[in-house]
């Protein structure tokens, strides 16, 4: 995603272009109806016309057409607006630190923030931060307790070295007592550098980390210190 503190006008240009596409679908093959319906008439038996409702009635409906395409114009144009003003609305909190709903959040300056929630017990737990490639950079011990528990990564590699800021993704496998899997709930934090429309989704863009709005969850009041404990 195209990193900016300004808002996208994406989502209006698509919807203008698929809109634009389906009328003049719908006008070519309009025309083509009364092209054939001219040539019908013309070309009528005297002594048995065609039944003239079957003209009105495919009237009628290329007319129902044209209107449900220019009320699905309307509600994308709409959509696209309540976007691009849910985006513009967020603008004050470019430079803000949010939490948000998600397992991916930037390593820079030596912090990547995240946070776990384990609804039970765990007999074994394991954290596990992988960067953008899919590669596996850091694994440990997580909590096994039930609760919430905060996890600063400072970037520090499993096999001691310090891996370069970008977009890392934790992961937390845990497993109570009996091998079932238990499934943790897992936030994370950053700084918002800018807010656009990212295919028709009123979005935050988090260090490079594209973070849909409907994921945000509460901005931070100030930076915690970073760690690479769990």
């Amino acid at each position: 995603m195209t990193t900016t503190s300004g808002v996208s006008s994406q989502a209006v240009n698509t919807a203008a272009t698929n809109n634009a596409a389906g009328a003049a679908s719908l006008n070519q093959n309009y025309q083509t109806f009364l092209t054939l319906l001219t040539t019908q008439l013309q070309n009528q038996d005297p002594l048995s016309p065609i039944d003239t409702s079957q003209f009105t009635q495919q009237l009628v409906s290329f007319s129902e057409v044209e209107q449900q395409i220019n009320t699905n114009t309307n509600l994308q144009n709409l959509l696209a607006m309540q976007n691009t003003s849910q985006a513009i609305a967020a603008l004050p909190l470019v430079g803000q630190t949010i939490n948000y709903s998600g397992n991916s959040a930037p390593l820079a300056n030596g912090q990547a923030s995240f946070s776990y929630t384990l609804p039970t017990d765990a007999a074994s737990a394991t954290l596990t931060v992988k960067n953008s490639s899919g590669a596996v950079v850091y694994s440990g011990a997580a909590q096994t307790k039930a609760g919430t528990y905060s996890f600063n990564w400072d970037g520090t590699t499993s096999g001691g070295g310090t891996a370069p800021d970008g977009d890392y993704t934790l992961t937390v496998q845990a497993t109570d007592a009996g091998g079932n899997t238990i499934t943790p709930t897992i936030t994370a934090s950053g700084k918002v550098d800018g807010v656009s429309v990212v295919n028709n989704t009123a979005t935050f863009n988090v260090g490079g980390v594209p973070v849909p709005m409907v994921n945000f969850i509460s901005v931070q009041s100030s930076q915690s210190s970073s760690s690479s404990s769990s």
